[in-house]
C-alpha cells in the first residue's frame, strides 16, 4: 500500500487541517466586533449622584436594575412592568428578550393575586423567575421591586 495512503498519514494529516481550520475560526472570532458594553441611564444625572446605572450591558446581556412602585399592588404591578418595558423598549428589546425576573414583594399574596397583569406584558414569555417577599425595601412606601436580565439577538 502507498504511504500516502496508509492509516497514520491520512490521521497526521486529518489532525493538521483540524488544527488549521480550529486556527482560521479562533481568528475569525478575534476580528469579530466587540458587542458594546456599559452603563445605560435612564435619568442620567440622578443616577450618576447616586452611583449606579438603570442597566448594564455586558456583551449581549442587559442587566437592569431593580424598578420600584408604591402604593396598592394592583397599581403598582402595571407601573413597573410598564417602565421595565420602555427600558427594553430602548434597547431594541422587548419581554420576549428576558431570561432572568428578580421580584420582590412587601405583600407576595397581594403581588400573586396580579399575575395576569404580569402576564400581559410577558405575552406568552417564561423567563426564569425568584420572587421573594422582603420585610422592606429601601423606602418604606415601596411594595415592589423587579430587576430583569435580559438576553440581546446574536
Amino acid at each position: 500500500m502507498p504511504a500516502a495512503l496508509t492509516p497514520r498519514p491520512l490521521l497526521i494529516a486529518l489532525i493538521s487541517l483540524l488544527a488549521s481550520l480550529h486556527t482560521a475560526s479562533a481568528l475569525a472570532q478575534a476580528a469579530t466586533p466587540v458587542k458594546p458594553q456599559g452603563c445605560v441611564y435612564g435619568h442620567e444625572a440622578s443616577e450618576r449622584d447616586i452611583g449606579y446605572c438603570q442597566a448594564v450591558r455586558s456583551g449581549n446581556m442587559l442587566y437592569i436594575s431593580g424598578i420600584v412602585a408604591a402604593g396598592p399592588m394592583d397599581k403598582a404591578v402595571p407601573q413597573v412592568y410598564e417602565e421595565l418595558r420602555q427600558v427594553l423598549k430602548r434597547q431594541g428589546l422587548d419581554f420576549s428578550n428576558v431570561v432572568k425576573e428578580n421580584l420582590y414583594a412587601t405583600d407576595l399574596p397581594a403581588m400573586l393575586t396580579q399575575m395576569e397583569a404580569r402576564k400581559r406584558f410577558y405575552a406568552g414569555a417564561t423567563p426564569a423567575a425568584t420572587w421573594a417577599q422582603v420585610q422592606k425595601l429601601f423606602a418604606p412606601e415601596l411594595v415592589l421591586e423587579v430587576e430583569l436580565i435580559a438576553a440581546f439577538p446574536r
